[in-house]
């Protein structure tokens, strides 16, 4: 009864990860074409006889590569830098805005660009460490005011959460890791038992 017992959760512990995994993306999928042919037979653009099941989201691929292709140009710059600093002045909504850019901010571009996860960094609490991340290579004027001079800001996730605290350390509480951001990132907010973070199997 045991054996069956074990055997049957390590069947669920292998089998649900990919049945969520395919959920979220499925949702997600279904979420973005409902919303899209919605907006398409709404606005009379398409007659629901002319509507095929996956229009949503080849209008949803065409509409993002053309935005994009908007804002690489220069004009487009200048209308995002105008759209930023116009948001940034309306109460509640700016605190929104800004916290959502700054999330999504966090994904890679394509570009080879820099983002705002700089790199990875082992930081040091008297005998513990823990992976962060730096944000900023510099600090606000009131912090180097306050003594402030030689600090980075590093950003570290919660495990199984999504947030985390920032914290500002001098350059010598931290050693450089030699991991990329996106594995150093899943071996921290899954608490360790990432399957990429590299676990040493006992002897």
């Amino acid at each position: 009864m045991r054996k069956i017992l074990v055997l049957t959760m390590r069947g669920l512990v292998t089998v649900l990860p990919l049945a969520l995994t395919v959920y979220v993306i499925f949702w997600m999928v279904r979420s973005v074409e409902s919303v899209l042919r919605s907006l398409l037979l709404g606005s009379h653009i398409i007659a629901p006889e002319h509507y095929w099941p996956g229009l949503g989201l080849a209008t949803a691929f065409v509409l993002l590569l053309i935005i994009g292709a908007l804002v690489n140009a220069y004009a487009g710059k200048l209308v995002m830098n105008f759209w930023d600093e116009m948001l940034g002045r309306i109460p509640v909504i700016k605190t929104i805005y800004s916290s959502f850019r700054d999330v999504v901010s966090m994904l890679p571009s394509g570009t080879g660009e820099k983002r705002d996860l700089q790199r990875v960094v082992l930081a040091r609490f008297g005998e513990v460490r823990a992976i962060g991340f730096v944000t900023r290579e510099d600090v606000p004027r009131a912090l180097l005011e306050a003594g402030g001079e030689g600090w980075v800001a590093v950003y570290f996730p919660l495990s199984y959460a999504f947030g985390g605290y920032t914290v500002y350390l001098p350059h010598q509480a931290l050693q450089p890791l030699d991991i990329p951001v996106e594995e150093a990132m899943r071996l921290a907010i899954t608490a360790g038992l990432s399957a990429g973070a590299g676990r040493n199997k006992p002897s």
